[in-house]
């Protein structure tokens, strides 16, 4: 049991620390309004798609966890 507490642990303190950059990067950066972003309004209805954000952080994700877990 000791060791899932350890692991709750971590993963509590990964969700924290990358919850803190989004909250840092939203004020400074245009995460979110970069080009291939959709965002459709129609009298009362909206749609976001982040399609170009999502696609910038499956790379800047996948590079990192390449540098970490290469062997």
């Amino acid at each position: 049991m000791a060791q899932i507490g350890r692991i709750l642990m971590a993963l509590g303190l990964v969700l924290f620390l990358f919850g803190l950059v989004v909250m840092v990067v939203g004020r400074i950066g245009p995460l979110g309004r970069i080009p291939g972003d959709f965002y459709i309004q129609k009298g009362n209805f909206a749609l976001y798609l982040p399609l170009g954000t999502s696609l910038l952080l499956s790379l800047v994700l996948s590079l990192v966890g390449y540098l970490l877990f290469r062997r």
